[in-house]
């Protein structure tokens, strides 16, 4: 299993931008799919986005295509999430996730990642 640490988070104004930033341990990276995931107090925690292994392949909610970007560095260990244009409504806590399967469909419940960060908290001013 893969260990996974955030970072990145804060209080930002709306318009404003971050990146996040997750760290994983183990030599091991490169072979797991990875996500983001948010949770706003009182909700459910739903998806962000997702990259596959080798990055060839990206997935994101419509409720963030063309503002976010995931990316990863497999030489660093490490998966982003660029988030530009923020809005009130971002504001989450935001976690990282791993998994060995990464379907097509676009869609991914957190039932479907394995191994979850602690998250950080991403505040957006109106």
């Amino acid at each position: 299993q893969v260990q996974l640490v955030e970072s990145g988070g804060g209080l930002v104004q709306a318009g404003d931008s971050l990146r996040l930033s997750c760290a994983a341990s183990g030599r091991t990276f490169s072979s797991y799919h990875m996500g983001w995931f948010r949770q706003a107090p009182g909700k459910e925690r739903e998806f962000v986005a997702a990259i596959s292994w080798s990055g060839g392949r990206t997935y994101y909610a419509d409720s963030v295509k063309g503002r976010f970007t995931i990316s990863r560095d497999n030489a660093k260990n490490t998966v982003y999430l660029q988030m530009n244009s923020l809005k009130p409504e971002d504001t989450a806590v935001y976690f990282c996730a791993a998994t060995n399967f990464l379907g097509g469909s676009g869609y991914y419940t957190p039932s479907d990642f394995g191994s979850w960060g602690q998250g950080t908290q991403v505040t957006v001013s109106s």
